[in-house]
């Protein structure tokens, strides 16, 4: 994904759950009444409570930065740190021994027609072990389930439930195995699946893993997932597949680049602003791919060296750490160059190739992060007001890591 990334993945709950418990709490003869939104445990706040997930590889050393109130929280050492990912709420720090949960306590439930903001105690959950976690492992959440896929396509799905009460749980096992990551969409898995030397196709399963639909589709050395509000995006080797339901209804578009990308130049990892429709991947490397879900279309962008890069979408620019440690703004629609700020990162690929991690850019609905591993600190970016950096916050560990949780 990100993180992989991630890809990330807004954290959401269903109204029926909720509304349910207010109904019996106001029943006749109640004595009092649990407020609509309410989750045991946790604050409802009037504004979003973001918080960014860091890890130090070198030391083992993790941080949570509460962006609400720049407090720094110290949370327990982690051992053989190579890579951390999130699906809004929980961080995955994962290792050579395996992923070890941690509970951000931030999270966002979206209703629809309204959002509840809450925070609640950061705590660990556990380690996922054996087929469950690995450094290789790739970890997709949703409000109903957390899916684990292993090296080998096997997974596990947790019911976000025992995740919330602060554990692991008993893990069901998917039959068969799967192609990259199995990834939660519509209260349903979707997953790619090979038979033999053909290309990968699509499968929807239940949450039990049982096969409900198979979408027509095709997907040539497949790399890389993102979740959007359109649906779900699986990189290919000639673009992209958005699989997407609709009244039930599992289909799967081809989004091709029009033109014959070199294996070295296509878009394998994505990152967005989560739960957007503009993707962003690296297209080589002096260049930017954005891919726009809505209107199904690619745009290569010709940056510079490109270290990271992110974007808010829906008119916002691509944000883009180049090779001379600034970060530089770009017109999507136009790909001028609009806005670029001092050099803040100093030798990038020295600071990338002390722990074999680059730098990220996270992004949010009004700000951006970029992490500078050598300098300890994370910068905070108004991108909308010329890549200003509006906050600067110092740090005791090396930030090689980096996720944005409470969206």
């Amino acid at each position: 994904m990100a993180p992989a990334l991630l890809a990330a993945v807004l954290l959401t709950a269903g109204c029926a759950g909720r509304d349910d418990a207010k109904s019996a709490s106001e029943s006749p003869g109640s004595t009092s009444a649990t407020r609509h939104g309410y989750v045991e445990g946790a604050t409802e706040a009037a504004e979003q409570q973001s918080r960014l997930l860091l890890g130090d590889p070198g030391t083992g050393g993790t941080r949570v930065l509460d962006l609400s109130t720049g407090n720094v929280h110290e949370t327990a050492r982690k051992t053989g740190l190579t890579g951390l990912t999130t699906d809004g709420r929980f961080g995955y720090f994962h290792g050579a021994d395996g992923v070890q949960v941690l509970d951000s306590g931030a999270w966002t439930v979206d209703h629809g027609d309204h959002v509840h903001y809450y925070r609640a105690k950061i705590r660990d959950v556990g380690t996922l072990s054996g087929g469950d976690g690995g450094d290789d492992t790739n970890i997709r959440g949703d409000a109903g389930v957390t899916v684990a896929t292993d090296a080998d396509g096997r997974a596990a799905v947790h019911p976000r439930a025992d995740l919330e009460k602060g554990a692991l749980g008993t893990p069901a096992r998917l039959p068969g195995t799967y192609e990259g990551a199995v990834v939660p969409y519509a209260e349903h898995l979707i997953a790619l699946t090979r038979d033999g030397d053909g290309p990968a196709k699509v499968v929807v399963l239940d949450r039990s893993g049982k096969r409900v639909a198979a979408p027509e589709s095709a997907c040539e050395e497949p790399r890389g997932d993102a979740v959007t509000r359109r649906g779900v995006v699986l990189g290919c080797a000639d673009g992209a597949l958005l699989v997407h339901e609709e009244d039930g209804t599992f289909t799967a578009d081809r989004i091709p680049y029009g033109e014959d990308v070199p294996k070295a130049e296509r878009a394998t990892e994505f990152r967005q602003r989560p739960g957007g429709s503009t993707l962003t991947a690296p297209a080589g490397k002096e260049a930017v791919w954005v891919l726009d879900v809505t209107e199904r279309a690619w745009t290569r962008m010709e940056t510079g060296p490109v270290v990271a890069a992110n974007t808010a979408g829906e008119g916002s620019p691509l944000v883009v750490l180049e090779s001379d440690g600034a970060l530089h703004g770009y017109d999507i629609a136009t790909g001028e160059e609009t806005a670029v700020t001092e050099p803040l990162l100093k030798d990038v690929s020295t600071a990338c190739s002390s722990n074999a991690v680059d730098p990220v850019v996270e992004i949010d609905r009004s700000r951006a992060y970029l992490n500078d591993p050598a300098g300890k600190r994370v910068y905070e970016i108004d991108y909308n007001d010329g890549l200003r950096v509006a906050r600067t916050f110092d740090l005791d560990v090396r930030p090689s890591l980096m996720v944005e949780t409470g969206r």
